[in-house]
């Protein structure tokens, strides 16, 4: 993938936005408090932006979105040595970190589609909710919040101001 930096494992980002561009974040089942936008790894020979549509689909369940924009470059973070250690057995690799290209969607269904168990054996949310740009940014886990920054400020013209926020719970 052209311009991936070396070390970094390659991922993509969604920012999956609402009618009043409001952001979709999910709280991690195993990280409670832990606030993020789906995102995951890119497969073998996948492109990043079916990466990314395939993610938001495994993740929440949802398939009625519209890719709208792509932050040009990758943008990193880097692991803290505890989650590093961890992701690197899981992942079977020597990862600084992950580099990620982000997507804006904007959500064109009914919230009834976003279902965050989506049959999967493993869900990683248990609550999800619509916020502000800024919510987005204060939630995150402090060390993507220079990254959700970037995004933020990338997809700036597409946000509005809006200070209500739903969450939502799946229990299963």
């Amino acid at each position: 993938m052209e311009g991936l930096p070396s070390g970094y494992r390659p991922n993509v980002g969604v920012c999956l936005i609402n009618d009043g561009n409001l952001v979709f974040v999910a709280s991690r089942l195993n990280v409670p408090g832990a606030w993020q936008m789906p995102q995951g790894g890119i497969e073998e020979g996948e492109e990043p932006r079916s990466a990314a549509i395939r993610e938001l689909r495994e993740e929440t369940g949802v398939v009625s979105a519209e890719v709208i924009d792509e932050v040009p470059e990758w943008l990193t973070y880097d692991f803290p040595p505890a989650v590093k250690s961890k992701v690197n057995r899981l992942w079977g690799g020597e990862w600084h970190g992950q580099a990620q290209k982000w997507f804006l969607m904007r959500f064109t269904a009914e919230e009834s589609e976003i279902n965050l168990a989506n049959g999967e054996a493993d869900p990683e949310f248990s609550e999800w909710k619509w916020a502000t740009p800024e919510e987005v940014v204060e939630q995150a886990i402090d060390y993507k919040r220079p990254t959700y920054e970037e995004v933020m400020k990338h997809f700036q013209p597409y946000f509005t101001s809006g200070k209500a926020t739903k969450c939502y719970s799946t229990k299963w």
